[in-house]
């Protein structure tokens, strides 16, 4: 599918293998940033690093409507196991959910657009830290996108096969909210249960309760997750444990369902305390928004999808994801859309993200590059009537 040239999109996989082979944490990617600052460089592009510590923003033209284009650039604490040439160089790091090739498309599209652009500005954003870092927010505190009236982004999936792209409007991801749950009963030997307090007995029933929640509380058209992720309580067999914890994640798409789980949890939390005559404490850290792709700009981005390739390309899918994304903060201020591009390996079809052998197809570099900058095009087109 030959939406860039060819001489491009060689030169996208070879930016996209060479951040694979040294991916960096969150606040850490000052080789990324480096190797970015180099290709906009090359490209004539002015460009601002160390924009919320590890960002950098380029910048197309500085007159005229301004939109943004957004990449990601952290990578994952996972030890790669793909086998692949360009496999990661750096123990216990990799790039398993494809920012590497969000930053390769975005420098395609400034490629794109350095020639192209005929009017309006476009702000290249590379942004650090959006795997539970919020980035996102610190390229907002910047006050380097206070004059963006339109903001998109692409995220590779490989849900979708390589030229499908998916395009939402309303919300798109969840809210990604966490739960530590601490209780104190009172320690004892196995063979005495009648003079201890037994804090697993009350961790197990607030792990069942809570899966009432979303099964029998939430209007079931709402889509809600409540999952425990790790548990931990006891060390020996024969002893009954004094203490337990439980942390996990809430996942809803509407506010009053996030706030109605929230309030659950507390409820059931003080229950099972005061059941067990146990202390029994919660404590919520709220997560990302979640992304709500405005009307106007979902528009746009469908018309570009046609523009590049065809309707057909476009998926139209009705559900939100149920991950979480910080474009949510973006958003929060700025019209845009965050769309899903289908990059499906073949033979790995059934690999998820954040998984050590995640690996997706680059020919969806091409696609995703062609698309930002028309999506960029368009909007200065209709911004500049």
């Amino acid at each position: 599918m030959n939406t860039v040239s060819k001489e491009l999109f060689q030169q996208m996989v070879r930016i996209r293998r060479e951040i694979h082979m040294h991916p960096e944490l969150g606040y850490q990617e000052e080789n990324t940033a480096a190797i970015i600052t180099g290709e906009l460089e090359k490209l004539g592009i002015k460009s601002t690093a160390g924009i919320g510590k590890t960002g950098v923003i380029g910048q197309i033209n500085d007159t005229g409507p301004v939109v943004a284009l957004r990449a990601d650039m952290d990578a994952l604490a996972i030890q790669e196991e793909t086998g692949l040439e360009c496999s990661s160089k750096i123990d216990g790091v990799m790039h398993a959910c494809g920012h590497d090739g969000h930053v390769a498309m975005l420098l395609g599209a400034a490629s794109i657009l350095k020639e192209t652009l005929k009017s309006g500005s476009v702000l290249l954003v590379f942004q650090p830290a959006e795997e539970g870092g919020g980035g996102a927010q610190k390229i907002i505190e910047s006050g380097l996108l206070d004059n963006a009236k339109a903001i998109f982004a692409c995220h590779l999936d490989r849900h979708y096969k390589t030229g499908k792209l998916v395009v939402q409007q309303g919300p798109i991801s969840a809210f990604t909210d966490r739960f530590d749950i601490s209780i104190r009963g009172k320690g004892g030997h196995a063979a005495q249960p009648h003079d201890a307090i037994d804090a697993i007995v009350v961790a197990s029933l607030i792990v069942m309760s809570l899966q009432t929640i979303v099964s029998r509380e939430v209007n079931p058209l709402y889509p809600s997750i409540v999952s425990v992720g790790r548990i931990e309580g006891g060390s020996v067999p024969n002893a009954i444990a004094e203490t337990a914890k439980l942390c996990g994640t809430i996942r809803t798409t509407e506010t009053h369902v996030r706030e109605q789980i929230l309030s659950g949890i507390t409820r059931i939390v003080d229950a099972a305390g005061t059941l067990h005559n146990a202390d029994v404490t919660v404590n919520f850290t709220m997560g990302y928004p979640s992304v709500i792709n405005t009307v106007k700009e979902s528009e746009i981005a469908s018309e570009a999808v046609k523009n590049i390739i065809d309707e057909k390309a476009l998926v139209d899918n009705k559900f939100a994801c149920m991950g979480g994304e910080d474009f949510s903060y973006y958003l929060e201020k700025t019209p845009g859309c965050l769309v899903r591009l289908g990059a499906q390996k073949e033979g790995l079809e059934g690999i998820p993200a954040h998984s050590s052998t995640f690996d997706f197809d680059e020919n969806a570099l091409g696609i995703g590059a062609a698309f930002l900058a028309e999506a960029a095009r368009l909007t200065i087109e209709r911004l500049s009537q």
